[in-house]
Parts: structure tokens; C-alpha cells; sequence
């Protein structure tokens, strides 16, 4: 029954905001309001959910995505980006732009937090795909895969991390197992998969992206463009290397995870690019001004779209659906690794979130390690792979990428949608395979 609610809360959403043409977050939240009352929860606890779901999204990641937004604003109205992917171009060849794409979305990936690393690379994707002349999705597909496998497979995001401390795994080792099943699974979601999304060639948001031609002297130069785009992939890269090598009373570490936070970094970063990108460029501090108003006015709606998808994802935890799946997978009879994907799998469907789906299932799978003498390491690679499967309305990410790449409903599913489900099943295959050896 509880599983059932859900599915008819998801079609609800669905006829609202297909049929009816209801805005994203209103829908989110009636929504949210009709599934927590069938799933037999008090009316003010309902509410209650609403609110921390919406504030629990959203407390930081409010703050990321409206300074990296600024940065990608900045970076991309002086000739930033432009000064970038002509240089990727001119690299490459346009023949093969996707990989350059592909590498710098990995690369990044290491450091930088999922949505940090959108919001950073989007515009710069936007630019590459219009000097390029290919639809955005061409591009914007390697890039979200390659953000997304480094999220769900590697540490020091914030699931692997988690998993890898519950589960007792060599950081090391998952570290190595996860490029090494990376790599195959970022070419497949990325530029294989983008061929068959050719189709669905969607105007670029003006907005985050400047279409402006800047001329060579107008630009700043590529070491600067990229070392400012850059601030926060070495601050935080910075913060994870010293977590990892630097003993716990180090003096200095509380002062590098400070400068490490995503959101320091990126407001870091914003500072340096008011001077590199605006005032160093001789712009006044009045147009600076315009371009980061500009930034935040686009991303308001998206940012209360992704509060909808918060809050739908906290009625479901509260609601304890989460509970309802694991009891059910718990009297089946599988191979630990396949169980830990399947957990996390089903309540990533349910729930939406990767972070949260990846450390409650490793709760529940942690004691099949001793049991059953899993690899901690790739069971740690197996729940983050089943976290991603089929990111769909109750999953912030999917409003995140509809949202940006301007898409219908029907066109995220068949993107995004397909994405992450080519992720989680790859990295379940994979996983397989080296137990196997």
C-alpha cells in the first residue's frame, strides 16, 4: 500500500504538471501534501516535513548554486568561457570536443560537488556548443555524466564517503576501484548515449549564457579564465587531500576544511572573479552589480523547484516508506553485492535523493560485509551505482538538469532519466565483474 501511494502521487505530479501545465513547484508541494495525508501522517507533521524538506534542501544548496551561478554569470558575460572553449576547440578539433568536455567534467568531478560542478561548467558548455554549433545536450550530456559518476562512485562526495566509513573501506582502494569502473561507464552515458539525444536541440537560457562575441582583446587571457573558474575545484581539492594524508590534530586543518567548504570556495571564488572578470576587465561596479542580479534572477524558480523536490523527498522519508522497501528486500536470498544495489536502488526510486538513498541503504546492507565476506570497497561502489538509478520528479537533480537544459518533462525522462539508469547499471556490472575475479 505505501509503495502504491507513492506511484499515485507520482502520477498525480505528472497529470499536473503535463496535463494541467501547473507550475513545477506548486505541483511539487500539493503533491507532497496528498502523499503524506494517504500515507496516514498528522496534518501538522505534513507540514512540518514540507518545510524541513525545503529548508534542509535548500540551506546549502541555495548558497552553492547562487554563487556558482554568479561565477558561471561573470566568467561567461566578459568573454570567460568564450576565451575557454575556443581554446578547448582549437585543442580538440570539434570532431572531438565531447571528450574534452568528458575529461574536464571527470577531472572536476574529483573535487567539486555535483551541483557545484553543473552550475560551473554549464555556462561553458553553452558556449562550446554554439561556437561548435551541436545541440546543448551533445555536450551537456558527457558533462552531467561525468559530474554524476564522480558523485556516486568516488570519495570525497559526500555518499561514498559516508558508505566508506560505515562499511570500514579503504578510501584508497575505492578510490582506485571507482576511476577504474569510471571510466567505461562515462563513455557509455556520455558520448555514446549523447548520439541518440541529437534530436532534441533546445534554445540555450540567454540568461546563463551570453551569446555576445567577444574579440580576442576583449577577453581575459585562458591562464586566468581558468585558474578563477577554478578556485573552488583547488580549494576543495586542497581540504580533501589534507583530510586524507594530514593527521587529525593538524594545526592547520581546521582553517583548510574552512577555505575548503563549497560554499567558502565558491564565494571565494566570486570575489576573485569580481576583480579578474569585472573590475580588472574595467567594468564598474554597477555593471558587476547587473551581472549578478542577472544570475540570481534565473535561478530563483529553479531553486524553488528543487525546494519542491526537497520537500516531496522528506514526506517520503517521514513517511517511512524507506522502511516499508528494506523489509521487503531483507527476506529475499542475494548476492550481497546485487542486495546493496537493489536497496539502494529501490530507494532511490522512492525517495529521490542520492545522498540520502546511499547512506540508509548502507545501514542496512553494512552487516552482509561480515556476513558474507563482500568487498567493503566494492560494496561501497555498489550501493553509490544503485543511488542513481533513474533519477526521476522527486529527485532535485532531475528539476536541476530539466530546469537548465530547458526541457519538457517527457525529454528529462528520456535524457536524464536514462543517464543515471546507464550509470547505476554499469557500475552494477562492474562491481560484479571484479568480485568475480
Amino acid at each position: 500500500m505505501p509503495l502504491l501511494i507513492v506511484a499515485v502521487g507520482i502520477f498525480l505530479l505528472l497529470i499536473l504538471m503535463i496535463r494541467c501545465k501547473l507550475n513545477g513547484f506548486i505541483a511539487l508541494i500539493l503533491v507532497s501534501l496528498f502523499v503524506g495525508i494517504l500515507e496516514g501522517m498528522p496534518i501538522t507533521n505534513v507540514l512540518t516535513s514540507i518545510e524541513m524538506g525545503i529548508g534542509n534542501t535548500l540551506g546549502q544548496l541555495a548558497l552553492i548554486i547562487g554563487f556558482g551561478a554568479i561565477l558561471g554569470k561573470l566568467l561567461s558575460d566578459c568573454g570567460g568561457a568564450q576565451r575557454i572553449s575556443t581554446t578547448l576547440i582549437n585543442l580538440f578539433g570539434p570532431k572531438y570536443i565531447q571528450w574534452a568536455v568528458v575529461l574536464t567534467g571527470f577531472t572536476l568531478g574529483f573535487s567539486l560537488f555535483y551541483e557545484v560542478g553543473f552550475v560551473l561548467l554549464f555556462p561553458l558548455v553553452c558556449t562550446i556548443a554554439v561556437t561548435a554549433r551541436v545541440p546543448i545536450l551533445y555536450l551537456g550530456t558527457p558533462m552531467a555524466a561525468a559530474l554524476s559518476i564522480t558523485h556516486g562512485f568516488l570519495p570525497p562526495h559526500p555518499g561514498p564517503t559516508a558508505l566508506a566509513t560505515i562499511f570500514h573501506a579503504d578510501m584508497g582502494k575505492t578510490l582506485l576501484y571507482g576511476t577504474l569502473l569510471g571510466i567505461p561507464t562515462v563513455i557509455l552515458a556520455g558520448p555514446v548515449y549523447a548520439h541518440f539525444l541529437k534530436k532534441i536541440d533546445k534554445p540555450v537560457l540567454q540568461n546563463l549564457y551570453n551569446s555576445k562575441k567577444f574579440t580576442n582583446d576583449e577577453m581575459p587571457s585562458f591562464a586566468v579564465s581558468v585558474w578563477t573558474a577554478l578556485t573552488p575545484v583547488i580549494l576543495m581539492s586542497l581540504r580533501a587531500i589534507t583530510e586524507m594524508v594530514a593527521p587529525k590534530n593538524y594545526i592547520l586543518l581546521p582553517y583548510i576544511e574552512f577555505l575548503g567548504n563549497p560554499i567558502i570556495a565558491t564565494l571565494i571564488a566570486v570575489l576573485i572573479a569580481i576583480f579578474t572578470f569585472g573590475l580588472n576587465r574595467h567594468k564598474t561596479m554597477d555593471e558587476i552589480s547587473q551581472t549578478i542580479t542577472d544570475a540570481i534572477k534565473v535561478i530563483a524558480m529553479i531553486l524553488l523547484i528543487i525546494g519542491g523536490g526537497g520537500a516531496f523527498k522528506q514526506i517520503l522519508i517521514d513517511s517511512h516508506v524507506d522502511h516499508y522497501i528494506t523489509n521487503i528486500i531483507h527476506e529475499s536470498n542475494m548476492p550481497p553485492i546485487f542486495t546493496a544495489w537493489s536497496i539502494a536502488a529501490l530507494l532511490r526510486i522512492a525517495l529521490g535523493s542520492a545522498t540520502v538513498s546511499a547512506i540508509t541503504a548502507g545501514g542496512i546492507v553494512a552487516p552482509l560485509i561480515t556476513t558474507m565476506g563482500a568487498s567493503p570497497e566494492l560494496m561501497v561502489i555498489a550501493v553509490g551505482s544503485g543511488s542513481l538509478i533513474f533519477s526521476h520528479v522527486n529527485d532535485p537533480g532531475f528539476w536541476l538538469f530539466k530546469e537548465y537544459f530547458n526541457l519538457t518533462i517527457a525529454e528529462t525522462f528520456y535524457s536524464w532519466s536514462i543517464i543515471e539508469t546507464i550509470i547505476s547499471v554499469c557500475g552494477l556490472i562492474g562491481c560484479l565483474i571484479l568480485s568475480s575475479l
